[in-house]
């Protein structure tokens, strides 16, 4: 993978959008989740988007090729609650690496095809690991706030579940992103560090938190930098933030792990805030003339879109980042070394 790093000190690298935004405009509902196989499941389905990576694989393989259409470098795979904890909520645990295995699998296999179509302009697979629905940090329940709901161990035998299966199906980088707890995250890249070490492999890993409110903080109450050196101590492609957030808002957060970083920064923020009814509204212009400024103020080597963004909104950013040089990084072309 030493060609993503020699990439990034050349041009900026454009990510994918939202996966769920897309898979929205499907209209799928309960028996579309289910599929032949999960026709007599005994929980409801409809929601558990990593599900159709194995009921509407050509869905999911549609989304893929549509973003990488729209000029995107890497594709996230499907598999944001790609991990036990977050499955429990279907009595999916045991389909946890099946799961992320063949949306890596997917995701891969499409990246193939633009690769082959183009190769001065290779793919990549990013294997998203989410923050599961449970927080090391804090307590649930207000009148105990000494109690969690999850442990650092669970997190991690979690976690490790899913990056082998990850791996295995394919995926060149490993982005644990919308991270709220820094605690998580961490479970998550000692997982990804002991893979490496079993398997003697290395790979890219891009670190991408979540600032929740106008204060600045991740939910467990992290400033930008704080979160930044929480984190500093692994060999880490790059850093940056994703979701929460729209583009403008997340400048000044950038603007701090840009300047006291060595990593290359990524950002992929919401298309705005949303609206009365959940929605986000913020054209591809729009959003576009808002990262504008990530671009002249040289602040990421890698960018793409969250929340309410589609492959228009990343046709807009890509041509926009295709016009301008990247933030120098330092680590970019050593972080394997």
């Amino acid at each position: 993978m030493s060609s993503i790093e020699k990439i990034l000190e050349k041009r900026i690298l454009v990510l994918d959008g939202a996966m769920g935004t897309m898979l929205q405009q499907y209209q799928f509902e309960e028996e579309h989740f289910r599929g032949e196989r999960f026709k007599d499941w005994k929980m409801p389905l409809k929601g558990n988007n990593d599900l159709l990576s194995l009921t509407q694989p050509q869905a999911i393989a549609e989304v893929h090729r549509k973003y990488f259409e729209a000029g995107a470098d890497i594709v996230e795979t499907n598999t944001f609650s790609g991990t036990s904890i977050a499955m429990a909520d279907y009595g999916m645990e045991d389909l946890v690496y099946e799961l992320n295995f063949e949306s890596a699998k997917i995701a891969k296999k499409v990246a193939k095809e633009f690769t082959a179509k183009e190769p001065n302009k290779p793919r990549f697979v990013a294997g998203s690991i989410g923050p599961t629905n449970k927080t090391a940090s804090m307590s649930p329940d207000v009148n105990d706030p000494g109690y969690r709901a999850i442990s650092f161990e669970e997190l991690y035998e979690a976690y490790k579940e899913q990056v082998e299966a990850l791996i295995d199906g394919g995926a060149d980088i490993l982005l644990v992103e919308t991270i709220f707890d820094t605690l998580n995250a961490k479970a998550a890249l000692f997982a990804i560090e002991n893979v490496k070490e079993k398997k003697g492999i290395e790979v890219p890993i891009m670190v991408s938190g979540t600032i929740t409110d106008a204060s600045g903080r991740t939910l467990s109450g992290q400033t930008a930098e704080a979160f930044l050196i929480s984190i500093s101590h692994i060999p880490i492609l790059s850093v940056g933030f994703n979701c929460a957030l729209g583009a403008k808002q997340l400048t000044p957060h950038l603007e701090v792990v840009s300047a006291k970083s060595d990593f290359a920064i990524s950002a992929h923020p919401n298309a705005g805030l949303p609206n009365a009814f959940g929605a986000y509204d913020e054209t591809p212009e729009q959003m576009a003339g808002q990262i504008k400024e990530y671009l002249d103020k040289k602040l990421v080597n890698i960018v793409g879109g969250c929340c309410g963004t589609t492959p228009e909104h990343i046709k807009a950013i890509a041509e926009l980042a295709d016009k301008y040089q990247p933030r120098n990084s330092k680590s970019a072309s050593k972080v394997l070394a």
